[in-house]
């Protein structure tokens, strides 16, 4: 077709494509050409806009690498992730809610044993004591397996060391629950932190006036044949940044008490010499039955 205006090229755009194979990458290509059109219509595009655009998303590119993922940020700070997250995973009240994966996640991180580890292994911060339990609604999840990473008290992560290698491996851990669903270990108590705003996402951020800041949390990604996997945070209660995370991530059903103690004899019985905080949390996993129902 010959002679296309702005308002007659998303059909044949759309016509074009009518073969695709796939009918679920057609309906969600379609879809997406569609919004794409009517955006630049709705907002009146210029040339120089659209071109600064795709400038964007090349560097955006860029930044990304092994250890790094700048889109998947991206789709964070624009609450595309939580949505996605929230509309594939809808619970009853009574199961633990779903948020972001995150960008710092690796595959492949020591496996320790189910009580009695230091997650911290070395890492200096306040001690935390975390005490918690894995349970479906017919009761105690045993052998689930648990994985677990958080940043340090400056509010970075491993692997943003430029140095780093799975060997060198902190404030990261795999665990499996006992017979009673439940796993303890030692670690440091997580603080809020900018998300890295060195990249395109910084420049949104900037340009937006947002703050980069996540409030303090721990990651949990929780698995087990027959349940719904799940990936959730539990973030410190009274943290400054818990209605403005620049993920959209928080649920307030993931809040925890993170209870501060003075010097004394902590859960494992061992005495600490300096203020020591413990968390006593429950994870309660969706059957996937009922979950691919709901």
């Amino acid at each position: 077709m010959r002679d296309l205006n702005e308002f007659t090229i998303t059909a044949e755009v759309l016509r074009r494509i009518e073969n695709t194979p796939d009918p679920r990458l057609h309906e969600i290509l379609a879809s997406a050409i569609r919004h794409l059109h009517d955006f630049a219509r709705e907002t009146k595009l210029t040339e120089a806009e659209w071109m600064e655009g795709i400038k964007f998303l090349t560097r955006t590119g860029h930044m990304c690498s092994d250890v790094r993922q700048e889109f998947v940020l991206l789709s964070d700070t624009l609450g595309l992730s939580m949505l996605v997250v929230a509309q594939n995973h809808s619970r009853p009240a009574e199961a633990t809610e779903q948020t972001v994966f995150g960008p710092f996640h690796v595959e492949g991180a020591p496996v320790l044993a189910t009580h009695g580890s230091n997650l911290a292994r070395g890492v200096e911060g306040e001690p935390l004591f975390v005490r918690a339990e894995v349970v479906s609604p017919d009761g105690p999840v045993a052998d689930a397996v648990v994985d677990v990473w958080q940043a340090d008290a400056e509010g970075f992560y491993d692997v943003q060391s430029p140095d780093w290698s799975l060997d060198e491996a902190a404030l990261r851990g795999v665990f499996h629950t006992d017979a009673a669903g439940r796993f303890s270990f030692r670690s440091i108590l997580p603080k809020s932190y900018p998300i890295p705003s060195d990249g395109t996402v910084g420049e949104m951020l900037d340009a937006t006036r947002l703050h980069p800041m996540r409030p303090a949390h721990m990651h949990y990604r929780i698995a087990k044949p027959g349940f719904d996997p799940l990936i959730t945070h539990v973030f410190v209660d009274g943290d400054e940044y818990l209605d403005s995370d620049s993920v959209f991530g928080v649920r307030g059903s993931c809040v925890g008490q993170f209870v501060r103690h003075e010097p004394g004899v902590a859960p494992t019985g061992e005495t600490v010499e300096v203020p020591f905080h413990t968390l006593d949390y429950r994870f309660v996993l969706h059957p996937r039955d009922q979950a691919a129902n709901s």
